[in-house]
């Protein structure tokens, strides 16, 4: 079977960490779909080079035994990535209401621009308080946060 056969989704994010939330996403994921591609947004005019390296690095060290994962850089729109790859869908975890307002728009835009679907899996429970945005503040006052972390990372 070739990559562009399998019934691929899109997972994307900026990943600033990944967490283990991210993680438990790409491995239900992996039960709907042959292939997830976890996709970092890059924003050129801030990431550099190196930054995006760390993450892509970091990433597939943590999804490296999960078979039908595979990690990419990618700028520009989610849709235009899903099209390239021949995707089907594009994952999405909510964590909140807020998050689902969010995510709701979002897949309301790709689906009009470009008829793609969105799959939305809710967090678990335990997971529900992790956010990228929160490990990098607790980092910033020195605190632990590799329980958060895949192990692999």
């Amino acid at each position: 079977m070739t990559a562009r056969s399998l019934r691929t989704a899109v997972f994307p994010g900026t990943f600033n960490p990944f967490t283990v939330g991210h993680l438990d996403i790409v491995r239900r994921a992996l039960n709907l779909f042959d292939r997830v591609v976890v996709a970092v947004g890059c924003n050129i005019s801030k990431d550099t080079a190196a930054m995006v390296e760390t993450r892509l690095e970091s990433i597939r060290k943590a999804v490296g035994s999960l078979d039908g994962v595979e990690v990419t850089a990618y700028s520009g729109m989610t849709a235009d990535l899903v099209r390239e790859l021949g995707a089907v869908a594009v994952v999405r975890g909510v964590r909140t209401v807020a998050d689902y307002e969010y995510e709701r728009q979002m897949a309301d835009a790709n689906g009009m621009i470009e008829g793609v679907e969105t799959v939305v899996l809710f967090a678990r429970p335990e997971l529900s308080v992790i956010s990228s945005s929160l490990l990098r503040e607790l980092a910033h006052y020195g605190r632990d946060i590799s329980r958060f972390m895949p192990e692999n990372q």
